[in-house]
């Protein structure tokens, strides 16, 4: 099975981070997960996650530091994703495939109910 690289990006908004909640008709329904989405051919890390966070939030972001990638396995695809933390610089937040998106303290995080791949992003990023 071929591994998707995809990126993601844990976005600072000030003291809160942002994390939204994937829609019912996409795979991993009502999931929540840190924004991002597939690399294309061609294009960096940094500007998937740059160009990704701009098609699904309408925000500018400043990219900060690139976090462990991880591999998942899910039962039909397998991802590599490649997290960054990031500060919103610009742009009025609006969700254009996503249900749903919360600006949290680190505490709150937790108790949402994530996507499997982005746990270790989390966990990683709670310790740091």
């Amino acid at each position: 099975m071929k591994t998707i690289p995809v990126t993601c990006a844990i976005i600072q908004f000030g003291s809160k981070v942002l994390a939204i909640q994937r829609s019912e008709t996409m795979k991993l329904p009502l999931k929540w997960e840190f924004a991002g989405g597939k690399i294309e051919p061609g294009e960096s890390e940094i500007e998937c996650v740059k160009r990704e966070i701009f098609e699904e939030l309408n925000i500018h972001i400043e990219v900060k530091e690139r976090l462990n990638p991880v591999i998942h396995q899910y039962p039909d695809f397998k991802i590599k994703l490649i997290p960054f933390t990031a500060d919103y610089v610009s742009g009025e937040l609006k969700l254009k495939e996503h249900s749903d998106y919360v600006l949290a303290n680190k505490q709150e995080l937790i108790n949402l109910d994530w996507a499997e791949a982005d746990l270790p992003i989390l966990k990683e990023y709670l310790k740091a």
